[in-house]
């Protein structure tokens, strides 16, 4: 029997997870932590659809926490087999779930110390040492080649752009009547035309069944020039003698604010003197980004030959200790700081945020998506409190979003993406993204002769 089991990320952004079998053989796509409010971070403490021993392997997309972040604990639960990542991808993977282990051990200790958890003793997702043994699991495998999971299973890579290392998988097996069907899954697609990284590419072969992101499905983004906005940002703020708070993702939307913000130092318009990065993880990524050479686009690779670092690594201020991090709260200059996470949910950016959003002369720029629940949608809402370790916090800075820095792609290019595959699918599925996205690009697919997609639901199977 061949079935699929949809097992996250269906209505949601976050926690993405898909379960194949074909007899004996089962896979994984992705295994993605849920990220947002306190219902859906709960879903990453419940009982896996699928007893982790009995897999056969997992196959990652790109190294993003919402489609890595439960590595670890399917690993502690007795997952032995091989998990899969492009050559580009095992690098970050290795940065996040090594920085993932280590905050959950972390929060889990501040939470006992300041009794702000729900549970008495709390514990831990998972820990560093799940986070160690996982790793060691890691295979990694080159774009654009078949690679056998099993006997008649074989995937292959094509890049998404969306990250370092992001790909869209293809796998084919024989199904239930013995007919071999091929699987695309797009991973997140990346934009196209965007710096740093190669477009997103089509998979080789024509899918039987397609499973398509949806993160943006319901909007176009704005064409904006993000230079133009960082330049005008940082001197109205600086003028005033506040600071610009960048939240970004370690992974992917830092360089791209650092390599924008290179280009200004370049032409004059910034010191790279009042410019911090306080990521130790996003310092760590950023390198990689600078030594993965042949996935550089075309502009990366034009900016390092007229050496310059590309990224600002050599420029910028590099914030590796928890100290060097605390310190920036006690500055009295302006400053342009760009932290984690993304989404204001952890890390040290929550610590500038709660120092300084009760000043108006501030400013934090958000350059992604905010997902429901998250405190960074909550500040694009509008918020004028928010909660900061039990604490009220009052909004008085500036909030703005810059949506030109997306690496989703938006509605019009995931229909470019679809309709580059070398094929039509027979079925599609929609999942990564939020209902009204699905449902909005669920009807433009159909509009352009698409069979009507999918949109399935946590548990959703399959036969197929």
């Amino acid at each position: 029997m061949s079935e699929v089991l949809f097992s996250g990320a269906c209505g949601s952004v976050t926690g993405s997870c898909t379960y194949l079998r074909w007899g004996k053989t089962s896979v994984l796509v992705d295994c993605g932590l849920y990220q947002g409010d306190d219902e859906l971070e709960q879903r990453n403490w419940r009982k896996f659809a699928f007893r982790p021993h009995q897999l056969t392997a997992v196959i990652l997309t790109h190294a993003h926490l919402d489609h890595t972040g439960l590595l670890p604990r399917l690993v502690a639960e007795g997952f032995k087999g091989p998990i899969y990542c492009s050559r580009a991808s095992r690098g970050l993977v290795s940065l996040i779930l090594q920085d993932a282990g280590h905050l959950q051990e972390e929060q889990a200790r501040y939470a006992r110390k300041k009794g702000y958890s729900r549970h008495r003793k709390p514990k831990p997702l998972f820990t560093s040492v799940d986070a160690r043994r996982t790793l060691k699991l890691l295979e990694p495998r080159a774009f654009h080649h078949e690679h056998e999971v099993a006997p008649g299973v074989v995937f292959q890579y094509a890049r998404s752009g969306h990250l370092l290392g992001a790909g869209s998988v293809e796998i084919t097996a024989k199904n239930s009547s013995g007919r071999r069907r091929t699987w695309v899954f797009s991973g997140d697609v990346g934009r196209f035309d965007a710096p740093l990284l190669k477009d997103p590419q089509p998979s080789s072969k024509a899918p039987h069944t397609l499973v398509l992101e949806s993160t943006y499905g319901d909007r176009d983004h704005r064409q904006t020039d993000p230079r133009r906005e960082f330049r005008k940002t940082i001197r109205r703020v600086f003028k005033r003698g506040g600071s610009v708070v960048i939240p970004a993702f370690a992974l992917g939307r830092t360089q791209e604010v650092l390599y924008h913000l290179a280009a200004l130092v370049e032409s004059g318009d910034l010191d790279p003197k009042d410019v911090f990065l306080d990521s130790p993880m996003a310092i760590k990524a950023t390198d990689l980004y600078r030594q993965a050479k042949q996935e550089h686009d075309e502009d990366l690779a034009q900016a390092m030959e007229r050496e310059m670092s590309g990224l600002g690594a050599d420029q910028f201020n590099r914030c590796q200790s928890a100290e060097q991090s605390k310190a920036l709260n006690r500055r009295r200059k302006p400053a342009v700081i760009v932290a984690a996470s993304g989404m204001a949910t952890g890390g040290r950016v929550v610590h500038h945020l709660k120092h300084l959003l009760p000043d108006p002369r501030n400013a934090v720029v958000f350059v992604g998506y905010q997902a429901g629940g998250t405190r960074g949608r909550a500040l694009v809402n509008g918020a004028q409190t928010v909660a900061i370790h039990r604490q009220r916090v009052r909004v008085r800075a500036e909030i703005m979003s810059l949506h030109g820095l997306s690496a989703h792609g938006d509605g019009d290019e995931l229909l470019r993406w679809a309709e580059s595959l070398p094929g039509r699918p027979k079925r599609i599925f929609l999942n990564h993204g939020e209902d009204p996205a699905r449902k909005a690009l669920g009807a433009e697919l159909e509009e352009r002769g698409f069979p009507r997609p999918e949109l399935p639901y946590t548990g959703h199977a399959v036969k197929f």
